[in-house]
C-alpha cells in the first residue's frame, strides 16, 4: 500500500506536537532571571553582611547556587523547574550541577561503585574532559607563541 505524500504530510501534522516557541523563550528568559536575581542577590548579601570583597563573594556564591541546585535536585524539584522554565535553568552553573547529580540520584539503586561512581559523570564527564583538553592545547599555543615571540 502506498501513502501519497499529501496523505503523510498530514499525519505528520496531526502527530507532531506543537511548540510554542514564543511561550518556551518567555519562559526560558523568565527562569534564567530569576536564577541569576537570586545569585546577584546572594552575592551583595555576603558583601553587606560580611563584608567580602567581590571576587571572594563570587566564589562563596558559586558554591552557594551549586549547593541549592544539588538540593533541588534530590528533592525533585529543581527537575520540575527545568521542565518549565527550559533552557533557562539548564543554561547556568545551577544546570550543570543538575546534570552531575541527577544520573548518580537515578542510579543510585545500583551501588555506590556501579551506580553512583559510573554514572555522576555521564552527562558532565564529556565537558569536563573537553574543557580541560581544549585548556591544554590553548595553553600550549600560549606558551610557543611567547617562545617563538607572537605573544
Amino acid at each position: 500500500m502506498e501513502i501519497s505524500k499529501e496523505t503523510y504530510n498530514e499525519y505528520v501534522k496531526k502527530v507532531t506536537p506543537s511548540n510554542p516557541l514564543w511561550k518556551n523563550m518567555l519562559r526560558a528568559f523568565l527562569t534564567g532571571g530569576v536564577i541569576c536575581t537570586i545569585g546577584q542577590a546572594v552575592m551583595g548579601w555576603l558583601q553587606s553582611a560580611y563584608g567580602l570583597d567581590q571576587q571572594t563573594a563570587a566564589a562563596w556564591n558559586t558554591l552557594f547556587l551549586i549547593l541549592s541546585s544539588i538540593l533541588l535536585t534530590g528533592l525533585n524539584i529543581y527537575p520540575k523547574v527545568v521542565k518549565w522554565g527550559g533552557a533557562g535553568a539548564l543554561v547556568p552553573i545551577t544546570g550543570f550541577a543538575n546534570s552531575v547529580v541527577a544520573p548518580a540520584i537515578e542510579y543510585k539503586v545500583e551501588g555506590q561503585v556501579y551506580g553512583v561512581g559510573v554514572k555522576i559523570f555521564t552527562i558532565a564527564g564529556p565537558v569536563i574532559l573537553f574543557g580541560i583538553l581544549s585548556s591544554w592545547a590553548l595553553g600550549v599555543v600560549c606558551w610557543a607563541g611567547q617562545i617563538l615571540g607572537w605573544l
